[in-house]
Protein backbone atom coordinates (compact mmCIF):
# COMPACT_ATOMS: atom_id res chain seq x y z
CA UNK A 1 0.00 0.00 0.00
CA UNK A 2 2.99 2.45 0.49
CA UNK A 3 2.67 2.73 -3.31
CA UNK A 4 -1.07 3.11 -4.03
CA UNK A 5 -2.02 6.48 -5.77
CA UNK A 6 -4.06 7.00 -2.84
CA UNK A 7 -1.61 7.30 -0.57
CA UNK A 8 -0.16 10.59 -2.18
CA UNK A 9 -3.51 11.97 -2.64
CA UNK A 10 -4.61 11.46 0.88
CA UNK A 11 -1.43 13.53 1.92
CA UNK A 12 -2.31 16.37 -0.45
CA UNK A 13 -6.13 16.30 0.83
CA UNK A 14 -4.86 16.51 4.35
CA UNK A 15 -3.30 19.23 3.44
CA UNK A 16 -6.21 21.18 1.83
CA UNK A 17 -8.60 20.34 4.34
CA UNK A 18 -6.10 21.51 7.23
CA UNK A 19 -6.67 25.20 5.55
CA UNK A 20 -9.77 24.47 5.71
CA UNK A 21 -10.85 23.46 9.37
CA UNK A 22 -11.26 26.99 10.23
CA UNK A 23 -14.06 27.58 7.81
CA UNK A 24 -15.67 24.18 8.80
CA UNK A 25 -15.59 25.04 12.95
CA UNK A 26 -17.49 28.07 11.85
CA UNK A 27 -20.07 26.58 9.80
CA UNK A 28 -21.30 24.47 12.64
CA UNK A 29 -23.00 24.61 15.69
CA UNK A 30 -21.30 23.36 19.37
CA UNK A 31 -25.04 22.60 20.17
CA UNK A 32 -27.17 19.57 18.93
CA UNK A 33 -26.82 16.59 18.00
CA UNK A 34 -22.85 15.85 16.80
CA UNK A 35 -21.92 16.10 12.99
CA UNK A 36 -20.47 14.43 10.83
CA UNK A 37 -16.67 15.47 10.33
CA UNK A 38 -16.54 17.76 7.45
CA UNK A 39 -13.27 16.64 6.02
CA UNK A 40 -14.96 12.62 5.96
CA UNK A 41 -17.50 13.23 4.23
CA UNK A 42 -15.04 15.42 1.55
CA UNK A 43 -12.85 12.72 1.38
CA UNK A 44 -15.64 10.39 0.90
CA UNK A 45 -16.88 12.68 -2.10
CA UNK A 46 -13.62 12.74 -3.11
CA UNK A 47 -13.67 9.23 -3.92
CA UNK A 48 -16.67 9.15 -5.60
CA UNK A 49 -15.31 11.01 -7.86
CA UNK A 50 -11.69 9.55 -8.11
CA UNK A 51 -13.21 6.07 -8.45
CA UNK A 52 -16.60 6.77 -10.70
CA UNK A 53 -19.04 5.54 -7.89
CA UNK A 54 -22.55 6.16 -9.62
CA UNK A 55 -24.21 7.34 -6.06
CA UNK A 56 -23.96 8.21 -2.80
CA UNK A 57 -25.56 5.00 -1.95
CA UNK A 58 -23.04 2.83 -3.74
CA UNK A 59 -20.39 5.25 -1.83
CA UNK A 60 -21.40 4.43 1.59
CA UNK A 61 -21.79 0.25 0.70
CA UNK A 62 -17.85 0.70 -0.66
CA UNK A 63 -17.09 2.25 2.48
CA UNK A 64 -18.78 -0.99 4.34
CA UNK A 65 -16.14 -3.38 3.05
CA UNK A 66 -13.56 -1.62 1.77
CA UNK A 67 -10.73 -1.18 4.10
CA UNK A 68 -8.59 1.16 1.68
CA UNK A 69 -11.92 3.77 1.24
CA UNK A 70 -12.06 3.41 5.30
CA UNK A 71 -8.70 4.53 5.80
CA UNK A 72 -8.93 6.86 3.01
CA UNK A 73 -11.41 8.63 5.05
CA UNK A 74 -10.87 8.15 8.30
CA UNK A 75 -13.02 5.74 9.46
CA UNK A 76 -11.93 3.29 11.93
CA UNK A 77 -12.85 -0.73 11.16
CA UNK A 78 -15.48 -0.18 14.10
CA UNK A 79 -16.86 3.21 12.64
CA UNK A 80 -20.48 3.14 11.47
CA UNK A 81 -20.63 4.63 8.31
CA UNK A 82 -23.08 7.32 8.41
CA UNK A 83 -26.42 7.03 6.30
CA UNK A 84 -27.02 8.10 2.63
CA UNK A 85 -28.56 11.07 3.33
CA UNK A 86 -26.17 12.57 5.55
CA UNK A 87 -24.19 12.62 2.14
CA UNK A 88 -26.65 14.17 -0.15
CA UNK A 89 -27.66 16.90 2.38
CA UNK A 90 -24.23 17.77 2.50
CA UNK A 91 -23.72 17.72 -1.17
CA UNK A 92 -26.37 19.90 -1.83
CA UNK A 93 -25.66 22.71 0.76
CA UNK A 94 -22.13 22.93 1.33
CA UNK A 95 -21.10 26.25 -0.34
CA UNK A 96 -17.88 25.46 -1.49
CA UNK A 97 -19.23 22.64 -3.38
CA UNK A 98 -21.37 24.76 -5.55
Amino acid sequence: MSTHPLRAIRQLTDKVLRRLSPLFSRMYSQVGRPSIPPEKLLRALLLQALCTIRSERMLMEELNYSLLFRWFVGLNLDDEVWDVTAANIWNSKAPIMT
